[in-house]
C-alpha cells in the first residue's frame, strides 16, 4: 500500500466504491488489520513534520522573496501557537496481524491517514468528543484499501510527557513576552490600544495554559480498521462499541482481544448480493453487499452531502467532476471530506474518476496542490474559516468546495449539465420525500427543523389526514410556507418546469411493514442512498442509450491496437454529437474528450463477451438494453424529453429483502487462549493488547467451511475475478493501464518519504506528463482542422472532425493554465498565465528598451521594394503587448481567466501563439522570480519542445477569436487602389463603400475624396465576404477605374483583397456606378522560422480577374466548349461540396457563386461563347441579350398562346425577375445585373429552366453564331442536368448581393 488515495488512473479506474484487494489469494475476510496509533512515550514529544515543513516554507518564502502558497495548516503550526495547539508526531503503536501478503502493511500511509494532523493535546477544560473518519489508500496498481478510524482522548500518565509540556509552556511564554513587548514611545493612540490588546491576550493565554500541578493532560489516540471493502457503517459501529467498552464503568463481557480477533479472522466479507450479521461488543452489526447486477457498493450517507451543499451546488460540482476539472474540497471535518469525495465519484456510475484522488491530503503533502493534472483532493481547513487567506497555486480550472460554509466556487465557462432543471427537480422530489430541503441546511432555520419533523411520506400514509395512502400528494400545497420550495418554485417558473405536482413517493417500508433487521434510521439511509444513486445513474443510461452504435471496434488485432492506442479513435464523436439535442452539446462535446469517457470506451472494446465484462460495464449495459426495449425509438431520433428514473422500486426491494432476512451470521466472539492476568481492564484506557493471540488467525479454515453454504464457496473463485476484485493479474487491466497513461502518469503521491528528491521526482513526472499531453492535444487539434488531407498523410481516422473546435481550444487553454501554474510562486489574480503576462507588461513599461525587437514589434512585411509602387498597407506590428492591450480594451471580458483565454484565442488566430509565448519566456529574470526551480517553464528542453508543438498550429487557419467575440468593436483599415494608368487623379465624384461579413455589414461609408486609405471602427463583422463600392456620379470627371480594395481587421491582422479591375462611371464599361466585389483572405507571410529576415516576402500577384479592363470584348481568350463545360462542372461541384461539409467548416458561399471560377463567371462564359460581336468599339453585354429575350416573351404573352402551359409560366417568372432587376434603384451595371440574376436563379432553383427557355428563344438565333454552345442541344441538355443538381440545396444569399430587390 503505497501512497494515499489517488483515483485509479490509467484504465484500472477502480471506482471509488467498488475495488478490493488485488490478490487472488485474499481470503474473504471482513478486515485485514486492526491498528492503534498514538503517543509513543518512549520517543517522547517530537514536533510533527508539519511544523518542520512550515519552517521550511517560511525559510523558502524569505529566500524567494515572494509570498508563496502557504495553507492555513502551515500557518497554524508556527511557534506563535501555544504548545497545546501544536501538533506532535503520532506513531503506529501496534497493528494486528503483523502482515498479510495480499495487502502489505504500509506504516507511513496508515500513520499519516489515521491521524492526519498528528497528536493533539487537551486539558480537562476542553471538549474531548471522539471523532470518526474514513480514508482510502490507493496502491500503485490503482486498487484501493479502506481505513476507518476513531480518535478519542486518553489521560497522559507519563510524568516525562507532562513535564515536557510544562517546559514548552515556559519557553513559549518567555518568547511571547520578548516578541510582544509594547514599544515605549507610542506614535499614536491606535497602536497603544492594539498593543494593550495584544498583551492582554497573551496573559489570557497564560491563564488557559497548562499547569502541571493543576491540570490533567489528555492526548489523542486512535483505533482503526483496514478493510478491503468500504463497509463504513459497520466499521464505525464496531469501533464505537470497542471504545464504549473502554470508557464504560463495567468491563466488557469478554476481553477486547476476543472481539478484535473475531472481526479480523472470523467475520467473512459478505459475498455479492448477501447480507451478514456479526457481533460487536454490545450489539449485532449488520452489513449488506449489492449483487453483481446492482449499483456497486457505496456506504456513505448521500443525505449528508445534500444537506451540506444543496442540490444546485451538488449538480454543479458533479458537472465539474465529470469534465475533469481540478476539485479541492475544504472542511474542518475529515469525515466530511471523505463523504463528499466518495459520493461524487460514486454518483458518476458508470464512469470512474481517472486522476489523482486524495480525499484527505495530509498536511505534509501540501506541495501537491500545484500538481498540474486534474485532481480531486480534500484539504483540512484546521478551523480557518476565511477562504481568502488560502492562497492556491492554480485557480483557473479549479472548483473550490467550502463544505462547512455550503459554498462552491466554480471555474469559468462551466457548461450546463443536460436537462439540469428537470434533473434538479427530480432529485429534489426524492429529498423532500425524506424531509430534506433541496437547498441543503443553508438556513438551519425553524423551517428546516419543521421540515425534518414533517416527512411527507408519513403524511401520505396517514389516513387521518384525509389522504388515501399511496395517492400522490400535492405536497406543493403542504409546503407553500417553506421558503426553500418557494425558491425552487421561482427557479422552476422561470424555466417552465412545473412543480405544482411534485410527486412524493410513498416509502415501501411504510407500506408493507416488512421487518428489516436494522434500525429505521439506518434503513432510511439505505433507501435515500439508492434512490438518489438510481436517479443519477438513470441520467447516463438515458444520455448514452445508443452509445454502442458509435464505438469504433479496432480493425486490427488487440496487440497492435494497444501499441497504437494513442493514435486510435475509439468512439465516433462527431456522429454521436450530431444525434444529440442542441442544448446538450456544450456539455457532451467536452465530456467526450475526458479521460474517464475514453477509459470507459476502452473497457467496452476490451470486453467482447459477457463473462469477460467489467462488472460496472455489465450493469450499465443491461440497463441500456432495458431502455432500448422500453422506448423502441430509432437511435437517430434523439429527443430532449426528460425521462424520469423507473428503477428505484426494484433497487430498493433488493436491499430490503437482504436486510429482512440475514443470509449469514458470523461466529460469536469467544474466549481466546490467553495468558492469565493479561487482558486486564482499566476504565478510560485502551489496553495494550496481547499480540500473540492476535497475530495469527485460526490454523485451519474450518470456520469458513462450517458456516458458508456450499454455493458461496463454489462461486467464490469466479466472483473474485468478476466482481469488484477485478484487478488481479488480468492482462486486460495491465494493457489498459499502459495504454492509458496519457498524462495521468501520477495518480497519487507517495505518503512516506518527504525528501526533496521525492518531491523533485514527482515534479519531473508532472513535467513529462504535461509535455506528452501537449503533444497529443496539438496533434488532435491539427487533425480536427485539416480533416481529410491530414488523414491521407496518415493521421488517424477520417470521421473525427466535427467535435466542437471550441471544446478543443478550451482544453488547450486549460492545459496552458496548468503548465503556467506548475511550480508557481508569485501570482496575482486567478489566472497564472495572465498573471505572468501582466508582470511582463509591467516590466516592459518600466524599461522600454529602445531597438530591442520585443517592444518595437517586428514588421511582418518589412520594407517594400522601391520599384514596387502599387499602393499597399503599412504592415501591422507583431507585438505581444499590443495584443494584450487589444484584450484589455474589450470591456465584455471581466475576469483574468477570461482575458487569458481571449489572448490565447487571438494569438492562435494570428498564428503567433508559439512566438508570443517564446517572447514571454525569454525574460529569464522574470521567469526565475515567478517560478520555482522545478517548474515546467524552467525546464529548458521541455519548454523548447512545448513551443515547437505549438508552432504546428501555424499550419492551419483558426477563427477562434473572431467567431467567439462577436459583439466587440473592431477597427478596420481600408485601402482602395485605383488604376494609375488611366487618370484616377482627375476623379471628381464622391465615392462610398460598404463592407459585409458573415456577422453583419457596415452600412454605407462615405470615403473622403482623394483619400485612398481610412480606418473606422464597427462591431465585429466576422469573416469578410463582399465589398460594395460606388460613387454619386457628380462633377466633371465621374469615371473611376478601381483595381482592387483591401480591408484589414486591425486586431486579428486578417487582410482581405477584393479584386475589381473595372470602371465605375456612366458610359464607361457596362455603365455601372457601383459594383459588388467578392473577397478572399490573403494568407499571411509570417516567416516560418522566427529569425528576423530582411528580404521582403513575395507579393501575391493580383489574380488575373475576369473581365479585366475591357477595351473591346474581342481581346478575351476564346474558350472552347469543352473548357466551358468543365468550368461549369467545377463551379457546381464547389457548391455541392460546400453543402456536404458540416456547417462549422463551410467557407463562403458568395465566393463560390460570384468569385473567380464561381458559378456566375462560368455561366458568363456559356453566354459569351459564339456571341455575335457588333461593329467595332461598341460593346454588347449579355444583359442586352437577356433584355431582348424578355421583350420577346412579354410580347408573346400578350399575342398568341403557346400550347405548353409550363413554358408560359417559366417565361413569365423569367420576365418578372429581369424587370425587377432593371427597376432596382441601385446603379449596378449590366454585368452586375447579370450576376444578380444568376444568384437569384440559383436561390430559387430556376437556372436550369431559364437555360432551356433561352436555348429555344428566337432571339438566340439572331444574336448567336451557329457554333455557339447555347445552340447545341446536347451541350445545353448536359448543362441543364448539371444545374439541376443544385435543386436539393437551400441556397441563402448574402444581403449585399440582392439589396434593393423585392423578390
Amino acid at each position: 500500500m503505497s501512497g494515499d488515495g489517488g483515483g485509479g488512473g490509467g484504465g484500472s479506474g477502480s471506482s471509488s466504491s467498488s475495488s478490493s484487494s488485488s490478490s487472488p489469494s485474499a481470503p474473504g475476510r471482513f478486515a485485514d488489520y486492526f491498528v492503534i496509533c498514538g503517543l509513543d512515550t518512549g520517543t517522547g514529544l517530537e514536533p510533527d513534520e508539519l511544523s518542520a515543513l512550515c519552517q521550511y516554507i517560511q525559510a523558502s518564502k524569505a529566500r524567494d522573496g515572494g509570498g508563496r502558497f502557504i495553507s492555513s495548516t502551515a500557518e497554524g503550526e508556527n511557534f506563535e501557537q501555544t504548545p497545546l495547539k501544536r501538533t506532535f508526531k503520532s506513531k503506529v503503536l501496534a497493528h494486528y496481524p503483523e502482515n498479510v501478503e495480499w495487502n502489505p502493511f504500509d506504516q507511513d500511509a496508515v500513520g499519516m491517514l489515521c491521524m492526519p494532523k498528528g497528536l493533539s493535546f487537551k486539558t480537562q477544560a476542553d471538549a474531548r468528543e471522539p471523532q470518526f473518519h474514513s480514508f482510502i489508500i490507493t496502491r500503485e496498481d490503482g486498487s484501493r484499501t479502506f481505513g476507518f478510524s476513531l480518535t478519542f482522548y486518553e489521560e497522559v500518565t507519563s510524568k516525562q510527557i507532562c513535564s515536557a509540556m510544562q517546559t514548552l509552556y515556559h519557553m513559549h511564554n518567555a518568547e511571547y513576552d520578548i516578541l510582544h513587548t509594547p514599544p515605549t514611545n507610542h506614535k499614536d493612540n491606535c497602536s497603544t490600544i492594539e498593543d494593550c490588546n495584544g498583551s492582554s491576550v497573551s496573559k489570557l493565554q497564560r491563564f488557559n495554559s497548562y499547569d502541571i500541578s493543576r491540570d490533567t493532560l489528555y492526548v489523542s489516540k486512535c483505533i482503526c480498521l483496514i478493510t478491503p471493502m468500504s463497509f463504513m457503517k459497520a466499521c464505525r459501529k464496531a469501533l464505537e462499541q470497542l471504545h464504549q467498552a473502554v470508557t464504560s464503568p463495567q468491563p466488557p463481557p469478554l476481553p477486547l482481544e476476543s472481539f478484535i480477533y473475531n472481526i479480523l479472522y472470523e467475520v467473512p466479507l459478505p459475498p455479492a448480493g448477501r447480507s451478514l450479521k456479526f457481533s460487536g461488543v454490545y450489539g449485532p452489526i449488520i452489513c449488506q453487499r449489492p449483487s453483481t447486477n446492482e449499483l456497486p457498493l457505496f456506504d456513505f450517507p448521500v443525505k449528508e452531502v445534500f444537506e451540506l451543499l444543496g442540490v444546485e451546488n451538488m449538480i454543479q460540482l458533479f458537472t465539474c467532476a465529470l469534465l475533469e476539472f481540478q476539485i479541492l474540497l475544504y472542511s474542518q471535518h475529515y469525515q466530511r471530506l471523505m463523504t463528499v469525495a466518495e459520493t461524487i465519484t460514486a454518483l458518476m456510475f458508470p464512469f470512474q474518476w481517472q486522476h489523482v484522488y486524495v480525499p484527505i491530503l495530509p498536511a505534509s503533502l501540501l506541495h501537491f496542490l500545484d500538481a498540474p493534472v486534474p485532481y480531486l483532493m480534500g484539504l483540512h481547513s484546521n478551523g480557518l474559516d476565511d477562504r481568502s487567506k488560502l492562497e492556491l497555486p492554480q485557480e483557473a480550472n479549479l472548483c473550490f468546495v467550502d463544505i462547512d460554509n455550503h459554498y462552491v466556487e466554480l471555474p469559468e465557462d462551466l457548461p450546463q449539465f443536460p436537462n439540469k432543471l428537470e434533473f434538479i427537480q427530480e432529485v429534489s422530489e426524492v429529498l423532500m420525500g425524506f424531509g430534506i430541503s433541496p437547498e441543503g441546511n443553508l438556513h438551519c432555520s425553524e423551517i428546516a427543523s419543521k421540515m425534518k419533523n414533517l416527512r411527507t411520506c408519513d403524511i401520505v400514509s396517514d389516513k387521518r389526514n384525509g389522504n388515501i395512502g399511496g395517492t400522490t400528494l400535492n405536497s406543493y400545497e403542504l409546503l407553500k410556507e417553506n421558503e426553500t420550495i418557494a425558491r425552487l418554485q421561482a427557479l422552476v417558473k422561470r424555466t417552465g418546469v412545473s412543480l405544482e405536482k411534485v410527486e412524493v413517493r410513498e416509502e415501501i417500508g411504510v407500506k408493507k411493514n416488512i421487518k428489516v433487521q436494522c434500525d429505521e434510521e439506518e434503513f432510511k439511509v439505505y433507501q435515500l442512498n439508492i434512490q438518489i444513486r438510481e436517479v443519477f445513474a438513470n441520467r447516463f443510461t438515458q444520455m448514452f442509450a445508443d452509445y454502442e452504435v458509435f464505438v469504433i471496434q479496432p480493425s486490427q488485432d488487440k496487440e497492435s491496437w494497444f501499441t497504437n492506442r494513442e493514435q486510435m479513435q475509439n468512439f465516433d464523436k462527431a456522429s454521436f454529437l450530431s444525434d444529440q439535442p442542441e442544448p446538450y452539446l456544450p456539455f457532451l462535446s467536452r465530456f467526450l474528450e475526458t479521460q474517464m469517457f475514453a477509459s470507459f470506451i476502452d473497457n467496452k472494446i476490451m470486453c467482447h463477451d459477457d463473462d469477460d465484462k467489467d462488472p460496472v460495464l455489465r450493469v450499465f449495459d443491461s440497463r441500456v438494453d432495458k431502455i432500448r426495449l422500453l422506448n423502441v425509438r430509432t437511435p437517430t431520433l434523439r429527443t430532449s424529453m426528460y425521462q424520469k428514473c423507473t428503477t428505484i422500486d426494484e433497487a430498493e426491494k433488493a436491499i430490503e429483502l437482504r436486510l429482512a432476512k440475514i443470509d449469514h451470521t458470523a461466529i460469536h466472539p469467544h474466549l481466546l487462549d490467553m495468558k492469565i492476568g493479561q487482558g486486564k481492564y482499566e476504565p478510560g484506557f485502551f489496553p495494550k493488547l496481547q499480540s500473540d493471540v492476535l497475530s495469527t488467525g485460526p490454523t485451519s479454515n474450518k470456520w469458513t467451511k462450517r458456516n458458508a453454504p456450499a454455493q458461496w464457496r463454489r462461486k467464490d473463485r469466479q466472483k473474485q475475478h468478476t466482481e469488484h476484485l477485478r484487478l488481479d493479474n488480468d492482462q486486460r487491466e495491465k494493457y489498459i493501464q499502459e495504454a492509458r497513461n496519457l498524462g495521468s502518469s501520477i495518480r497519487q503521491p507517495k505518503l512516506s518519504n518527504l525528501s526533496p528528491s521525492v518531491i523533485a521526482q514527482t515534479n519531473w513526472k508532472f513535467v513529462e506528463g504535461l509535455l506528452k499531453e501537449c503533444r497529443n492535444k496539438t496533434k488532435r487539434m491539427l487533425v480536427e482542422k485539416m480533416g481529410r488531407e491530414a488523414v491521407e498523410l496518415g493521421h488517424g481516422e477520417v470521421n473525427i472532425t466535427g467535435v466542437e473546435e471550441n471544446t478543443l481550444i478550451a482544453s488547450l487553454c486549460d492545459l496552458l493554465e496548468r503548465i503556467w501554474s506548475h511550480g508557481l510562486q508569485v501570482k496575482q489574480g486567478k489566472s497564472a498565465l495572465w498573471s505572468h503576462l501582466l508582470h511582463y507588461q509591467e516590466n516592459r513599461q518600466r524599461k522600454p528598451t529602445s531597438g530591442s525587437f520585443s517592444t518595437s514589434g517586428i514588421l511582418l512585411d518589412t520594407e517594400r521594394r522601391k520599384s514596387d509602387t502599387s499602393p499597399a498597407m503599412s504592415p501591422l506590428r507583431v507585438s505581444l503587448i499590443q495584443d494584450m492591450r487589444h484584450i484589455q480594451n474589450i470591456s465584455e471580458i471581466k475576469t483574468d481567466v477570461g482575458k487569458a483565454r481571449a489572448w490565447v484565442r487571438l494569438s492562435m488566430e494570428k498564428k503567433l501563439l508559439s512566438r508570443h509565448l517564446k517572447h514571454l519566456l525569454s525574460d529569464h529574470e522574470l521567469t526565475k522570480k515567478l517560478y520555482k526551480r522545478y517548474a515546467f517553464l524552467r525546464c529548458d528542453d521541455e519548454k523548447e519542445q512545448f513551443l515547437y508543438h505549438l508552432l504546428s498550429f501555424n499550419a492551419v487557419d483558426y477563427f477562434c477569436f473572431t467567431n467567439v467575440f462577436t459583439t466587440i468593436l473592431i477597427p478596420y483599415h481600408i485601402l482602395i487602389a485605383p488604376s494609375k494608368k488611366l487618370g484616377g487623379s482627375m476623379f471628381t465624384a464622391n465615392p462610398w463603400i460598404c463592407i459585409s461579413g458573415e456577422l453583419g455589414e457596415t452600412g454605407v461609408l462615405q470615403v473622403p475624396r482623394n483619400t485612398l486609405e481610412m480606418t473606422f471602427e464597427c462591431q465585429n463583422l466576422g469573416k469578410l465576404t463582399t465589398v460594395q463600392i460606388g460613387h454619386d456620379n457628380s462633377g466633371l470627371y465621374a469615371k473611376w477605374l478601381v483595381e482592387y480594395v483591401m480591408v484589414r481587421n486591425e486586431v486579428t491582422g486578417h487582410t482581405y483583397k477584393f479584386p475589381c479591375g473595372r470602371w465605375l462611371g456612366k458610359g464607361m464599361d457596362d455603365g455601372s456606378l457601383e459594383r459588388i466585389l467578392v473577397g478572399e483572405l490573403l494568407t499571411s507571410h509570417t516567416e516560418v522560422d522566427e529569425r528576423q529576415c530582411r528580404t521582403p516576402p513575395l507579393q501575391q500577384s493580383p489574380s488575373m480577374i475576369r473581365r479585366f479592363v475591357t477595351i473591346s470584348p474581342n481581346n478575351k481568350p476564346k474558350l472552347n466548349t469543352g473548357q466551358i463545360q468543365e468550368s461549369i462542372g467545377e463551379a457546381v461541384n464547389g457548391i455541392v461540396k460546400h453543402f456536404h461539409k458540416p456547417e462549422k467548416e463551410r467557407g463562403s458561399l458568395t465566393l463560390l457563386l460570384c468569385g473567380e471560377g464561381g458559378l456566375v463567371s462560368a455561366l458568363e462564359q456559356v453566354f459569351q461563347h459564339g456571341f455575335k460581336s457588333p461593329r467595332l468599339f461598341k460593346n454588347v453585354f449579355i444583359w442586352d441579350f437577356l433584355e431582348k429575350a424578355q421583350g420577346y416573351y412579354e410580347a408573346l404573352d400578350q399575342s398568341e398562346l403557346v400550347p405548353e402551359e409550363n413554358w408560359q409560366k417559366r417565361a413569365r417568372i423569367f420576365c418578372r425577375f429581369v424587370t425587377a432587376i432593371n427597376n432596382t434603384s441601385r446603379n449596378i451595371g449590366k454585368d452586375g445585373k447579370f450576376q444578380m440574376l444568376v444568384c437569384l436563379g440559383a436561390r430559387d432553383h430556376l437556372l436550369h429552366h431559364w437555360i432551356a427557355l433561352l436555348a429555344d428563344c428566337p432571339i438566340t438565333a439572331q444574336m448567336y453564331e451557329d457554333t455557339a454552345l447555347i445552340k447545341d442541344h446536347t451541350l445545353v441538355n448536359s448543362l441543364i442536368r448539371v444545374l439541376q443538381t443544385l435543386q436539393e440545396f437551400n441556397i441563402t444569399l448574402e444581403a449585399s448581393l440582392v439589396k434593393g430587390i423585392g423578390i
